[in-house]
């Protein structure tokens, strides 16, 4: 694959285009149902230009169309992009998209895509139909197009209101550390403390919704958020894979759009015709999601395990702003819970939700 990747990268360099675009669970193992697929070892960043279509070869898979399905040559065309260049045909046709944002990476057949290097789950795989790819129409406009968008938040006043919720409290302990006597909600609440000192002078009004070891149901969450008129919830989290001691790994998620089916459903019954107050941010989420995911990244490693979105996520569905939950890695897994015990690693976690969060890049 990273072959391939460079080779595509000097075939774009010579070639020329006239477009030019611009509640968790804590009990349950987590992400029991979806295998780990790791980011590429190296993904260019592609130039914003791209050569011809390249016809694949007839033994490629197909499948049935519909009209929720798009031909992505046209979409590109309309959306004033290059055509997607095919990197490989085969064992799956692969794709990479150049735009002004960023680079998708993604494979016909499978729902695992990659935007600039981080891991997206796509709610359809896309579909290899007369020799193109197709793209769900959902895709293009839940995940494709908020991200090709950029920043589209709006904080309308001049120290914007963020209310930070660190899970879990009280007799509700969250996950157990691996390696030591610490549970889940002690880690979640210093993370909570040391990220709101540095959003406070840093321009944000912060309210955090428990401040101390004590129970707060997700409702009693949700409706604190709405007494401060926040316009931002932000839930922290530590993971847990049961006895799986090899899972790690940084996962951020959001709500599944309307129509959409979720990237994990945990057991609980997922059924897409259903609308939260919280799709209303749809965009804003997915967009605040990766901006985050990635600081994060930069300092757990790399152990990327996604962007995901769910819709039993009660915390996040009934918000009426953004809102998104980050789970700061694996509490199940030695090497990470010896991390996550170490306040200097906490500090640099929230250093680096504090960096994402800078309210100048937000507005811009």
């Amino acid at each position: 694959m990273r072959i391939l990747l460079t080779l595509a990268l000097v075939v774009l360099l010579l070639a020329g285009c006239k477009h030019t675009p611009e509640n968790r669970a804590h009990q349950l193992p987590d992400w029991q149902s979806v295998e780990f697929v790791p980011a590429p070892a190296a993904v260019p960043r592609l130039p914003v230009s791209a050569p011809a279509a390249i016809i694949l070869p007839a033994e490629a898979v197909t499948n049935q169309s519909a009209d929720t399905w798009v031909p992505f040559n046209r979409w590109c065309k309309t959306a004033g992009l290059c055509p997607p260049v095919c990197l490989a045909a085969a064992p799956l046709p692969t794709y990479a998209l150049a735009t002004a944002k960023g680079n998708l990476l993604f494979q016909a057949g499978s729902q695992v895509a990659h935007w600039d290097g981080i891991e997206l789950r796509l709610g359809f795989a896309p579909q290899w139909i007369d020799r193109q790819p197709y793209i769900h129409a959902l895709d293009l406009s839940k995940t494709l197009e908020p991200l090709m968008a950029g920043n589209c938040q709006v904080f309308p006043h001049a120290a914007p209101v963020l209310v930070l919720d660190p899970g879990h409290g009280g007799e509700d302990a969250g996950a157990k550390s691996a390696v030591e006597r610490g549970w889940e909600k002690q880690f979640t609440l210093d993370w909570a403390r040391r990220l709101q000192s540095l959003l406070v002078t840093n321009g944000w009004q912060v309210f955090l919704t428990r401040t101390d070891d004590r129970e707060l149901a997700l409702s009693n969450r949700v409706a604190f958020a709405e007494h401060h008129n926040a316009d931002l919830f932000l839930s922290l989290h530590f993971n847990s894979a049961g006895t799986n001691a090899t899972q790690a790994g940084l996962e951020t998620y959001c709500v599944t759009p309307f129509g959409m089916p979720s990237t994990i459903t945990r057991g609980y019954i997922d059924d897409p015709t259903l609308r939260f107050p919280n799709n209303a941010f749809d965009p804003q989420n997915l967009q605040l999601a990766f901006r985050l995911h990635r600081t994060l990244l930069e300092v757990n490693g790399h152990l990327d395990r996604g962007v995901r979105r769910a819709r039993f996520l009660s915390v996040l569905r009934n918000q009426q702003r953004p809102a998104i939950l980050i789970e700061g890695g694996y509490l199940s897994n030695p090497r990470e819970a010896r991390r996550i015990a170490d306040p200097a690693y906490r500090q640099k976690l929230a250093e680096a939700v504090a960096q994402g969060l800078t309210i100048e890049s937000l507005r811009n």
